[in-house]
Order: C-alpha cells, then sequence, then structure tokens
C-alpha cells in the first residue's frame, strides 16, 4: 500500500508559504539573481561577512576613561621618553650626558601628572562654554588661569 503524506505536512520556506507553492522570481538562465522579492538589490553575505558591532559615539571613550583612571601604569612609552629627555638635555648642557633610571621615571611621573591635569582643567574650561569638545584654547586659558608654562 502506497503512502501518501498530508498537505500541511510540507516543508515550508522561509517566507512561511509551502516551497512549491510559490517557486518565486525566475533566475536567468546561467546564473542566480541578486534581486529579492521586492525588487531591490542584494548583497550576497557569506558566514565569514558578519556586520560588526559599533557603539555609540563616546561610549568607547567613557570606557577607556574609567580603564586608565584604575590603571597606576605610565602612559607615555619609556623608550621614546627617555629619547626626548636626552635630546632636551644635550641642547641646554653637552657635559650633563648621564640620567639614573630612578631619575628618569621621576621625571616621566611628574610630566604625566603635570598632562593629567591640564588635560582635566582644559576639559573644565570646555564644559564652562558648555562644549564637549576640548579644544586649544581651553588649553591656553586652563594654563593662564593655573599658572602652568611660560608667564603670559
Amino acid at each position: 500500500m502506497a503512502r501518501i503524506k498530508h498537505p500541511a505536512s510540507r516543508k515550508k520556506s522561509v517566507s512561511g508559504r509551502p516551497s512549491s507553492a510559490s517557486p518565486g522570481p525566475k533566475t536567468p538562465p546561467g546564473g542566480s539573481s541578486n534581486i529579492t522579492e521586492r525588487g531591490s538589490p542584494q548583497t550576497p553575505r557569506t558566514q565569514s561577512q558578519k556586520k560588526k558591532r559599533r557603539y555609540r559615539p563616546g561610549t568607547v571613550a567613557l570606557r577607556e576613561i574609567r580603564h586608565f583612571q584604575k590603571t597606576w601604569k605610565l602612559l607615555i612609552p619609556a623608550a621614546p621618553f627617555i629619547r626626548v629627555v636626552k635630546q632636551i638635555t644635550f641642547q641646554f648642557s653637552h657635559d650633563v650626558s648621564r640620567w639614573t633610571a630612578e631619575a628618569l621615571v621621576a621625571l616621566q611621573e611628574a610630566a604625566e601628572d603635570f598632562l593629567v591635569h591640564l588635560f582635566e582643567d582644559g576639559m573644565l574650561c570646555a564644559i564652562h562654554a558648555k562644549r564637549v569638545t576640548l579644544m586649544k584654547k581651553d588649553f591656553e586659558l586652563a594654563r593662564r588661569l593655573g599658572g602652568k608654562g611660560r608667564p603670559w
């Protein structure tokens, strides 16, 4: 006796209709169509081409700020900082050419502390001006009010 399948047990397509009910748009001979049922072009996407997750503007910056506020490590790379210190030392005095490691670390910590406080004061000036973007004039005002750097 032959077995007859029930019409409701047919395999359904993605659109929810049985696959034999509507064959869909016809493809051109010799190739596949990149046009969907609505008529808009569709780019073929493979498994490896997954859309990358993008965060809203400012989210990653705030996460980085929290991360760097928790850390105690120095942020300026040591080798370039040492090179700059030795270059500036050579410009002012040819006699002094050697630095101890402790002196260089202390100088780097002081430089980073100065820069962090300058950025904080500059950001306060930008917020006072009802801006989020830090500009050159914010640094200049922060230096002028804080008495840091060259005299005005």
